[in-house]
Parts: structure tokens; C-alpha cells; sequence
């Protein structure tokens, strides 16, 4: 008895190997495509200055065109434009205004937060980050600057209150094209409505050297703008990536049972007086993102569905759609998996010529997720005995 005991545990120990060695199945998974982008802005510039907040603001654009090397790091060449501002305000309450005109090319780096804290996720549609960067600033046309130094000497001397002779209120007055070294930081918020089209805001703080508004102040002069815009990938941002479902370093945790075959379970089948035992079959189809359609490389499990019920016409199959919780909301997911079950379905059916009374067709939604993998549940899970 306990030789026998001994032979059937050695047995089905061979036989859980056996089930084990099977061929891994495969699983497409969507992955970050580096790719390049280029960027346009519009918006509104303040110059730091003394004089009201309204009257410090100007018009600004930007151009950028950069490189996206990981869903976390890209690097861009951005040429910010248009016009500054400055201002003063005597003791008399008279305020004098003037305004320039620069170009400011910078090279960037960009640090995408929510990809860092939280993960890439290919269909995410909202995204933010921070910048920082170093350029030129090229200013010119100070003309309006010599205009309003030249009005408030002379209102200064109407009231005896400047010396005579060639002084300067303005005393950082330039003129010309000057071009001054300048830093860059910032944040951003960009919302995907397409695979390569984002809508977005910048806000970004800009610094350099103290003569930049012609006044003196021992500090260095600042400028901040906010900008939005529309960004544009130039290639793909994904790329659709095969993956063992099953093999090497990936485990896959199976939470549930639900007519999952763990081992071989013997099915008697009478046919023509002989007695034929038949092991279940079990075939996972993976889907790849908020997709039901089946792949080519999904669908030989397909065809190995067909053969098996074609084998054996007693058999039937029940195939149970799923998709990951990570994506998408209940409501959502519910119809997708429903979908993913009912394609397997039609394809048995109109294409293998399966009879509809053979299949049953289930879909649990997000409510469970068979695999630990997020990406593996986006699954229809087709048992065949």
C-alpha cells in the first residue's frame, strides 16, 4: 500500500512538470518610444520692477524643438521673445515707462514628476513636471530707456533737484544689442488629446545680469513668464513590445481559481467504445491597450482553441474577459472586457465554425485582476474541456 502511495505522488509530481513545461506564452505589451518633439507657445511676460504689476507685462512667445530619451528626462533647445518692460516713479508721483526687445535662446532639461513618483503609463493624459536651463539673453531697441532717462533729468532740474551737466538717472542705461548669460527654472503641465498632441502651460522665472532693465539695483534682474501651448511628437510615442507571459524572471501570481488548470484533471470520453482521457486546455489571449481586436501572434491560441473543440466535439469552452485596473475607470472596463470575450467568441464561431451552444462567454471587468502584472490583465482566459 505504501509502495503504491509512493508511485502515484511520484506520478503526479511528473505530471505537474509536465503541465509546467509547456510553452510560455507571449503577451504585447506597450512601451516609451524615445522620440523628438518640437513646441509652440503664447503668452504674458512680467519684468521685476517698481511700478505697478499691469504695467509691467508684455506679450512673449516661444519656440522649442527637443528630444524625449525617457518617459522621465528630455532635453530642448527653447528661443523665448518679444519685449520687456521697466519703469520709475519719482517723488513728484510722475511714473515713466519704457519697454525693449529681446531674444533669449536656452537649452533645457525636463524632469517629467508623475513619471518619476508614479510610473509610465502609455495612456496617461496628464502629465507635469519641472525645467531648468541655462542661455543668452540678446536685448535691443533700449531706445524708450534714453527717452524717459533724458524726460526724468529734466524734470529733476525744473525742480532743482539734479545737479547741472551730463548725469544719469538710468545709471545702467545701455543701448545697442547686448547680449548678457541668463539661468532658467520652471514647471509645467501638459494634457494629451492624441498620441502626439499635447495642450500645455509653462510658468518659468528667468534671471540676469542687473543692468537688464537700465536701472541699478545691486541684484540681479528677473523676468517670469506664462505661457501655453501645443506640443507635437515627431515620432512614436510607444512601441508595441512581445514579453514572456510566463518564463525567466517575470512571475506571474494567479489570484484566483476559476476553472484555472493548475495540473491535468482527467476527462473520460466515450467514443466508438473506447474510453479516452482528456486533459483541458487553457489558452490565455492578451489584448494590448484599450484594445478587444486580437493580434496575429494572439491568434494561433485561437486556432489551437478551434482544433481542440474540432478533437474533441464534446468539449465546450468558457472564455472570461478582463481588463487591468491600472487604466481606465469600472464603467469602462466593464464593456471593454465583455468585448475582449465576445471577440474571442465570434472569431471561434464565424471563422472556425464552432457552434454557439459550445461557448460560454463571460467577463468579470476590473473587479478581478487574475495576474499580479497590471499590463497581463488586459486578458480574455479561455478554458477548454
Amino acid at each position: 500500500m505504501k509502495f503504491k502511495k509512493l508511485l502515484y505522488t511520484v506520478m503526479l509530481s511528473a505530471g505537474c512538470l509536465s503541465a509546467s513545461a509547456q510553452a510560455p506564452q507571449t503577451v504585447t505589451v506597450e512601451e516609451f518610444n524615445h522620440h523628438w518633439f518640437v513646441q509652440g507657445q503664447v503668452g504674458a511676460q512680467y519684468t521685476l520692477g517698481e511700478i505697478k504689476f499691469g504695467s509691467l507685462l508684455s506679450p512673449n512667445v516661444q519656440v522649442a524643438g527637443g528630444y524625449q530619451f525617457t518617459p522621465v528626462w528630455g532635453l530642448r533647445l527653447a528661443v523665448n521673445a518679444w519685449q520687456s518692460k521697466g519703469g520709475s516713479t519719482l517723488p513728484s508721483g510722475n511714473t515713466y515707462k519704457w519697454k525693449w526687445n529681446y531674444v533669449a535662446p536656452t537649452v533645457d532639461v525636463t524632469c517629467d514628476l508623475v513619471n518619476l513618483l508614479w510610473g509610465y503609463k502609455p495612456d496617461r493624459v496628464f502629465t507635469a513636471g519641472v525645467l531648468g536651463g541655462i542661455g543668452v539673453n540678446v536685448a535691443f531697441n533700449n531706445g524708450e530707456a534714453s527717452e524717459a532717462n533724458a524726460a526724468i533729468i529734466g524734470e529733476l532740474r525744473n525742480a532743482n533737484a539734479a545737479p547741472a551737466g551730463d548725469v544719469m538717472y538710468l545709471d545702467k542705461l545701455w543701448g545697442g544689442t547686448i547680449g548678457r548669460f541668463m539661468g532658467r527654472f520652471g514647471v509645467y503641465a501638459d494634457y494629451r488629446v492624441s498620441k502626439r498632441v499635447s495642450l500645455g502651460l509653462e510658468v518659468n522665472a528667468n534671471t540676469t545680469s542687473d543692468i537688464y532693465n537700465s536701472k541699478d539695483a545691486s541684484n540681479l534682474d528677473w523676468y517670469f513668464n506664462a505661457l501655453a501651448g501645443v506640443k507635437v511628437a515627431l515620432g512614436k510615442t510607444t512601441k508595441q513590445v512581445e514579453k514572456k507571459a510566463c518564463c525567466g524572471h517575470e512571475k506571474i501570481v494567479e489570484k484566483i481559481v476559476e476553472k484555472i488548470v493548475e495540473k491535468p484533471v482527467e476527462k473520460i470520453v466515450y467514443r466508438d467504445r473506447e474510453v479516452v482521457k482528456v486533459e483541458p486546455l487553457r489558452k490565455d489571449i492578451f489584448f494590448t491597450l484599450s484594445h478587444s481586436d486580437v493580434s496575429r501572434a494572439e491568434m494561433v491560441k485561437v486556432e489551437d482553441i478551434a482544433a481542440y473543440l474540432n478533437k474533441y466535439p464534446q468539449s465546450k469552452v468558457t472564455i472570461t474577459g478582463y481588463a487591468d485596473k491600472g487604466t481606465g475607470n469600472a464603467k469602462i472596463n466593464e464593456k471593454l472586457a465583455k468585448k475582449r470575450s465576445e471577440i474571442v467568441a465570434d472569431l471561434l464561431k464565424n471563422k472556425f465554425g464552432i457552434a454557439s451552444d459550445r461557448i460560454t462567454v463571460e467577463s468579470k471587468g476590473d473587479t478581478v485582476q487574475p495576474f499580479e502584472q497590471n499590463d497581463l490583465n488586459r486578458v480574455s482566459i479561455c478554458i477548454a474541456e
